[in-house]
């Protein structure tokens, strides 16, 4: 099993920035991708930004590119997202998810294909 425990998150005006971060614990050598999804009240569960944790490749959701960077710090095996010019559009819970087991062709988006989730860490941005 892959444990995930996020850091981070706060409250922050518009344009601001802030840094999530999501530690994985366990049997990390099954993880094939790790993703950030954010949940706001009254929506749906959507997909932010994913990475494969081996490879180099990286996706984001068109609202948040240029914005918001993923990142992998190996040495501390710790993923981060840094999220940039902050809108409150941007508010919700932000989830650390991971896929293990079989690799798919790319970044998967649907929350449906991620076996392991974290806590969730609450950002708010007000306007």
């Amino acid at each position: 099993q892959v444990q995930l425990v996020e850091s981070g998150g706060g409250l922050v005006p518009a344009g601001g920035s802030l840094r999530v971060s999501c530690v994985p614990s366990g049997r990390t050598f099954s993880i094939k991708f790790i993703a950030w999804f954010r949940q706001a009240p009254g929506k749906e569960r959507e997909f932010v930004a994913g990475m494969d944790w081996i490879r180099t490749s990286r996706y984001y959701i068109e609202s948040v590119k240029g914005r918001f960077t993923i990142s992998k710090d190996n040495a501390s095996n710790t993923m981060y997202l840094q999220m940039n010019s902050l809108k409150p559009e941007d508010t919700a819970v932000y989830y650390c998810a991971a896929v293990t087991g079989v690799r798919t062709s790319g970044v998967p988006a649907t929350a449906g294909l991620y076996t392991n989730w974290g806590q969730g860490a609450q950002v708010t941005v007000s306007s």
